[in-house]
């Protein structure tokens, strides 16, 4: 990829996990290094999503997925990411579950629907609620890279993106003090922004349009939006959209649009802001103030609220 250069910060983009990267760093001195690491953690990006995409019969993850009763090697990253995953579901009481590929292929949610035009359509009979899982214990082989996922097939699309900026920051981290790693609605931002000032980071109005309705500034910290903004479909009569409720197998969240989480960690801000979509807007208040989560939220009426956490990067809003 070309080497975007804007005086002392330069940039590189691409695309993957179909979304958007945009990659920048600052930097001193312009060298052939600089572009041999942004290189690297971008390609950091394409790696995931050959491990971890539910798209391709042939990755890692839908090996594991075709025997979900059977050990499968499943090579360093996507072990990694199962087991991360794993985490995800501990911290979250549940909450956070990936065994939801049956629930959006139900929902014909089996093939990129490529939603740009906002006006896909599939055909359908209408969905009921399915029975909670069982508790979920994967096992795992740490010497082998070896996974059992006991009884239902994953989905990694709810971390696998944070996961991918996580690991693209480590590298990144390695060589600059100063850098934005950019993923559609998931971001870290280290040190400063050009300027010397914290970096600004917009808040999408799930409405649509061009005008952000906040604005957070952060440094060393990762930030997360989930929204229905642009993956929603209708499956025969039904409006649908892609964040499962993995105790009823159907899309949550009632009445809220979005939801934006600031966190120390990338693919833990892009579990919570998944998680607390869920809570719905009635209880999404009270569940970010006991887990002192750096909230914000948007309603489908528009109203917009934050929790108590996240007041200290909120610096306009509209």
């Amino acid at each position: 990829m070309p080497l975007d250069l804007v005086g002392n910060e330069v940039g590189i983009q691409g695309r993957a996990m179909a979304t958007e990267i945009n990659i920048r760093a600052r930097v001193t001195d312009v060298n052939s290094s600089s572009k041999i690491e942004l290189d690297a953690a971008l390609d950091i990006f394409a790696k995931v999503e050959r491990a971890c995409t539910r798209f391709d019969p042939s990755s890692p993850l839908m090996q594991a997925n075709a025997r979900p009763m059977g050990w499968q090697y499943v090579g360093k990253l996507c072990f990694d990411a199962l087991k991360e995953a794993r985490s995800a579901y501990t911290l979250t009481s549940g909450r956070f579950d990936p065994r939801i590929l049956q629930d959006l292929i139900g929902l014909g949610y089996d093939k990129s629907l490529g939603f740009a035009n906002g006006d896909v359509r599939v055909e359908g009979s209408p969905s009921k609620p399915r029975q909670p899982f069982r508790v979920w214990r994967p096992r795992f082989r740490g010497a082998s890279c070896e996974v059992m996922l006991n009884g239902v097939p994953v989905d990694l699309g709810g971390i696998g993106k944070g996961l991918a900026v996580r690991w693209a920051s480590q590298h990144l981290s390695k060589y600059f003090e100063n850098f934005l790693v950019e993923a559609g609605g998931d971001c870290y931002c280290a040190g400063l922004a050009p300027g010397d000032e914290y970096w600004r980071i917009a808040v999408e109005n799930p409405a649509g349009g061009s005008s952000p309705v906040a604005v957070l500034s952060v440094s060393n910290n990762a930030c997360t939006t989930s929204s229905i903004r642009l993956r929603h479909w209708t499956h025969g009569t039904e409006q649908v959209h892609h964040i499962i409720d993995p105790r009823t197998g159907q899309p949550g969240g009632g009445n809220l649009a979005s939801v934006t989480v600031v966190d120390d960690d990338p693919a833990i801000s892009e579990v919570w802001s998944k998680v607390l979509f869920l809570y719905g807007h009635n209880k999404i208040a009270e569940v970010a103030h006991k887990r002192d989560i750096a909230a914000l939220w948007i309603c489908k009426s528009g109203e917009m609220a934050f929790s108590p956490h996240m007041a200290q990067f909120v610096i306009w809003q509209a």
